[in-house]
């Protein structure tokens, strides 16, 4: 039997990457700011996009950080504990985007935990969608006797 070829889509240009995955981001957030109470954005709509760049900075330069320095929460909670990580840096979004100007305000812990968690199923989904994640099943044939 022979087995099935997959020819795997070309590869988007890094720029294109990076503008569908700030747009997917800004979707997100603009998703937790609608569906979880205690979440705030008042401004013009490019300001969401603002907060995206923050928070896709914040991530790209702290995640790696707090996920080095909480390994054994991150391993002892079944990676649960990067949801907390996931609202931190999204408390610190609201922080720094209130330092530049945007209204862009969280009440407290819980709101950050859910807009956090809003935020990563929504880009999960969409990146899904758009074909930005790849998905790769490998079968292994069973071991002959």
């Amino acid at each position: 039997m022979q087995e099935p070829q997959f020819v795997l889509p070309e590869q988007r240009p890094a720029w294109q990457q990076l503008l569908l995955r700030w747009l997917i981001s800004s979707l997100g957030i603009f998703a937790a700011v609608g569906i979880v109470p205690g979440i705030e954005f008042s401004g013009p709509g490019w300001h969401i996009g603002i907060v995206a760049l923050v928070f896709g900075l914040l991530n790209a330069l702290l995640r790696p950080l707090l996920y080095l320095l909480t390994c054994p929460l991150v391993i002892l909670t079944l990676g649960l504990f990067g949801l907390v990580i996931n609202a931190v840096l999204l408390g610190l979004t609201s922080a720094l985007a209130d330092q530049i100007g945007i209204i862009f305000r969280i009440d407290g812990f819980w709101p950050a935990f859910w807009g956090g968690l809003v935020i990563s199923l929504i880009t999960t989904i969409l990146s899904f969608l758009a074909g930005d994640t790849r998905v790769q099943v490998i079968r292994v044939p069973p071991p002959q006797q």
